[in-house]
């Protein structure tokens, strides 16, 4: 899952991103102009927004994300802790809110929550294809009830196309998901981790689930024998 977090202070925005990084891939922005650039041009699942920024405050970040169809989970987080201005954020079209300062579990767990009431967490933190089964919450994967030990960009991968099952991925809406902004497009890492999660999940058994399209990229689906 991919996050962006626009907020102005680098210092507490990098002290986010520490606590995220284990769980998800973590874009920073520091202006709500770049925020809102970022916000259109690439897929995140969830937006994390401070109220006050330097050149636009977060209302006017969130209400121009909306109007212009950005659907993305937004939690607010700010000092700012009146009932207006949770109202005012509410208003604009955020999520939820977060005061800070915030303890990391609580972050996280507001963070699952507001997954698990969007359309990219319909299944809740489970996900299934054949006897292959991944959850998101803790981090692990089996198939026929075997657990199988993967790398966490191993891991960011192969729950990107289980959450996209039967849909072709391109390599630059791979690059895009799971590394972070700025990995070169030409490079091969896309396909050597393919292939690290083809020894681990699919060459051992008998039924393939990641398939190869050619000329354009990869999906994951169960095929019938």
């Amino acid at each position: 899952m991919k996050v962006l977090v626009i907020e102005d202070e680098k210092d507490v925005a990098q002290s986010i991103k520490i606590i995220l990084d284990q769980h998800f891939v973590v874009d920073l922005a520091y202006t709500g102009e770049d925020g809102e650039y970022k916000a259109q041009i690439n897929d995140y699942d969830i937006i994390l927004l401070d109220y006050v920024l330097p050149d636009v405050d977060g209302l006017m970040v969130c209400s121009y994300l909306r109007k212009h169809k950005i659907n993305t989970p937004i939690l607010f987080l700010t000092y700012k802790d009146e009932v207006q201005d949770k109202v005012g954020a509410l208003n604009a079209g955020a999520d939820d809110y977060l005061s800070k300062p915030f303890s990391p579990m609580e972050l996280i767990a507001r963070i699952r929550a507001m997954l698990r009431r969007t359309r990219i967490d319909p299944h809740g933190n489970s996900l299934e294809i054949d006897s292959l089964i991944l959850d998101s919450l803790t981090r692990t994967v089996m198939r026929d009830q075997k657990s199988i030990r993967l790398r966490r960009k191993e891991f960011d991968l192969l729950e990107y196309l289980m959450r996209n099952r039967n849909r072709v991925l391109t390599r630059g809406m791979i690059l895009e998901h799971v590394w972070e902004q700025g990995t070169d497009e030409l490079s091969n890492t896309v396909d050597v981790h393919i292939k690290y999660l083809r020894d681990k999940v699919d060459r051992p058994y008998k039924k393939k689930l990641i398939q190869t399209v050619h000329g354009v990229g990869y999906k994951i689906e169960e095929v019938e024998e």
